[in-house]
């Protein structure tokens, strides 16, 4: 792509198709001057700009095919619309409407929707639950398995791996449990495009036999943002298929920018990756050792692993406990952003997490130590926000009563929070970050999960899908 880009400039090719902007000459120079000639320059279409009409030089067909040999995949798919749409494309390759599905409950809100718009019926299968911690770790092999045998109908599964908390499944024994079934393993390994590229990180998905995986280059690779590679090897799934779905819901005006960003990424980590990432791993060895150091921070490690948890943590998630100091992750992140400059990844009602890629270094980690010793030191000023009700993990299980499609799209009503127990809700009910909704179209409300997203909001807690954000009301199916 960036050959073809160099090329493009080089034939000083003069387009009379969109971009409407024509290689910034249209731009208003206020933009220019924030974005910069280069961008505007380079965002031509894909084809009948940087390839022709026929698609004849098979530009992008060649950066994915070296995309999919730098991942020991068997084809790789570009998508500049991010993971969102990558994993709803190989959902669609699997099940069909009215075909069940087996998801860990633990799935981005991308799947959901993806239920939605398919009709596909879910069969959660259940994280494996911190109760003391209260965290979801993915699911064990066992959980697939037992569900497996409850439905084998399915068409196949659905596993998220990593976490945004960077905690891991046991993809092969996840994989050896649905190939015995003969059906397909999808992983949506948003946060993990880096795993690749180094052998003492968690096992990416095509090496443990995953069928089709999902990975969001701009998260922990060098992509632009919304870039996406979705990868496939074996029988299981049809690469005609799986294109065709993504066809579907893709763009047909797919951003040559953001291509472009994919195909450096990949040249960088198959001619560096090694040597950048080892850097990065390291990094990270000695900033959770000095985080360990600050009064109240406890940096998550070994308790995240074992039996009953994760099988595997991606090191470049640093997940800060701070139930010593007091104070939320929301709390703490707000303050972190208004004082120092730094925006975490991951704020809970208890944790903030640092994402660290092979583009930080001392300056960067340097500057983040700076403001969690200062947190450290105000966190007594930050007590006192309202208290969160965090329920048991029992209580947090729904049940599914209608399709989500169904209840998504059925006839519904806006109520009063307080009369939303006991009754079926018609949207999705998401904190975010990390993305994971707590309740879900088609689910049965209970208070719990009321009493604990209207306290979280209260404390801070964002959730921003919610027809009312705030949700003093909350939107409900009408049950026929």
């Amino acid at each position: 792509m960036l050959d073809a880009l160099v090329e493009y400039h080089r034939r000083r090719e003069l387009p009379f198709t969109p971009p409407g902007h024509k290689q910034g000459r249209g731009t208003d120079p206020r933009v220019r001057q924030v974005l910069g000639d280069a961008v505007f320059r380079s965002d031509v279409l894909a084809v009948s700009g940087l390839d022709d009409r026929r698609s004849s030089q098979g530009i992008l067909q060649k950066a994915q095919e070296l995309m999919a040999d730098a991942v020991h995949a068997e084809n790789a798919f570009f998508s500049t619309c991010g993971s969102s749409l990558s994993v709803k494309s190989a959902m669609l390759s699997v099940a069909g409407p009215g075909e069940k599905l087996l998801v860990g409950r633990d799935a981005h809100k991308s799947v959901v929707s993806g239920l939605i718009l398919s009709g596909v019926e879910p069969i959660w299968v259940e994280p494996q639950w911190d109760p003391e911690r209260h965290l979801a770790h993915p699911p064990s092999a066992e959980a697939y398995a037992r569900r497996f045998a409850e439905h084998p109908d399915a068409r196949g599964a659905l596993v998220t791996s990593p976490t945004p908390y960077g905690t891991c499944a046991d993809l092969r024994a996840i994989t050896e449990v649905c190939h015995r079934y003969g059906r397909p393993v999808i992983v949506d390994e948003a946060w993990g495009a880096h795993l690749p590229f180094h052998p003492s990180l968690p096992t990416w998905a095509m090496d443990a036999g995953a069928d089709v995986c999902v990975t969001s280059v701009h998260k922990m690779g060098a992509g632009l943002e919304q870039g996406s590679v979705f990868h496939q090897q074996g029988d299981l799934v049809d690469p005609a298929v799986l294109k065709a779905r993504e066809d579907l819901l893709g763009t047909t005006s797919p951003s040559v920018l953001v291509y472009a960003g994919l195909d450096g990424w990949r040249r960088q980590m198959v001619e560096h990756g090694h040597e950048l990432l080892q850097h990065a791993v390291d990094l990270a060895a000695e900033i959770r050792d000095e985080i360990v150091q600050i009064p109240g921070l406890h940096v998550a490690g070994p308790e995240f692993v074992g039996p009953d948890r994760a099988h595997d943590l991606d090191p470049l998630q640093l997940v800060m406990d701070l139930t010593e100091l007091g104070i939320s992750g929301y709390r703490a992140a707000d303050w972190l952003r208004e004082t120092h400059r730094i925006n975490m990844h991951v704020a809970d009602h208890r944790r903030i997490s640092a994402q660290l890629t092979f583009a930080d270094d001392k300056e960067t980690t340097d500057a983040l130590l700076t403001a969690l010793r200062d947190l450290s030191r105000h966190a007594p000023a930050l007590r006192g926000a309202p208290p969160i009700y965090i329920p048991d993990p029992g209580d947090l299980r729904l049940e599914l009563v209608v399709l989500p499609r169904d209840a998504f799209f059925g006839p519904a009503e806006q109520v009063p929070a307080d009369q939303a127990t006991g009754r079926v809700v018609a949207e999705m009910l998401t904190p975010y970050p990390p993305g994971i909704p707590a309740a879900l179209p088609g689910e049965r409300l209970t208070a719990p999960v009321v009493d604990y997203l209207r306290t979280g909001v209260a404390a801070g807690m964002v959730v921003p899908d919610a027809a009312d954000p705030e949700l003093n009301s909350i939107r409900v199916h009408i049950e026929r």
